[in-house]
């Protein structure tokens, strides 16, 4: 090639790759953030392997993008750290909300489910008002004075959450000012505190409730009052994403709602919580 043409060459090469979008990824491989500790949607089993909701759940969302998952375990209060670190590119189990939109973008809700109390059955606060009615905290005519008659069951009292969820947001918004709020690392630490008497009621998942209180051992336990969602509470559940990451929101949009028509959710969902947590895609 003479001069001319190797200089053609690498100004072509140059005006390319300056209109290739800066960032710009294939999408091969990815890298997904999984807490590995949150029955039934992610557990690890006997021989430390991932079993659970979301394993496969991810392993067709992944096959419909025609990617390769890497699933990578950590603790639930550094995935979203992690993954602006750049060391996951998806995180599992998300729950939206607007706190959590600040940081990062979501996927549309890969599963709808519901948060609800945990007591012992002859505790202190055995009984709450809608024992398993679904209550929509955003209809606040209906839901205020039933979250007011629960504030006073609850004052003085102390209730365990896992450390930076929703769940935690909501308990202090609602309780905080009269209860003791305790956090954990994980839901069986704040179940052996419970058990124990440490606690007077916790509050989590409805999906983690129903699966957990199946167990052996757990039958001292029992859920508590209405299954809740609307306000702060994330159980519109996605996978977190970096911002601006819109290639690979939109693969995994398109796998999700192609996984939900086809009632993959639906079955998968129900193999594991008994529920059906089909996304409605409405919000």
């Amino acid at each position: 090639m003479t001069k001319l043409g190797i200089l053609a060459a690498v100004t072509a090469m140059a005006l390319s790759a300056a209109v290739a979008p800066a960032g710009a990824k294939d999408w091969t491989h990815v890298k997904v953030g999984i807490e590995g500790a949150f029955p039934p949607w992610n557990a690890l089993d006997s021989k430390g392997a991932l079993t659970g909701l979301d394993v496969e759940v991810i392993d067709d969302l992944c096959a419909r993008a025609k990617v390769e998952c890497e699933l990578i375990t950590g603790e639930w209060s550094a995935m979203i750290p992690s993954l602006n670190a750049g060391k996951f590119d998806l995180i599992m189990t998300l729950g939206i909300n607007a706190k959590r939109r600040e940081v990062v973008d979501f996927t549309v809700p890969y599963a709808s489910g519901v948060a609800t109390f945990i007591v012992l059955k002859d505790g202190p606060v055995a009984a709450l008002p809608m024992a398993g009615e679904r209550l929509n905290l955003n209809d606040k005519a209906t839901a205020d004075p039933v979250m007011a008659e629960i504030g006073t069951a609850l004052k003085g009292k102390s209730i365990g959450v896992v450390q930076s969820t929703s769940q935690e947001q909501l308990i202090n918004a609602y309780f905080g000012d009269t209860v003791t709020v305790r956090t954990y690392k994980n839901s069986a630490e704040r179940d052996l505190d419970l058990k124990a008497g440490r606690i007077d009621a916790g509050f989590d998942s409805g999906v983690y409730g129903t699966s957990m209180l199946a167990k052996p051992g757990n039958e001292d336990l029992a859920m508590a009052g209405p299954l809740l969602k609307g306000a702060m509470l994330a159980t519109e559940v996605a996978m977190g994403l970096r911002k601006g990451e819109t290639e690979l929101k939109e693969k995994f949009d398109t796998a999700i709602k192609e996984a939900a028509a086809e009632g993959v959710i639906r079955s998968l969902s129900e193999k594991w919580s008994k529920l059906d947590l089909t996304p409605s895609f409405d919000q």
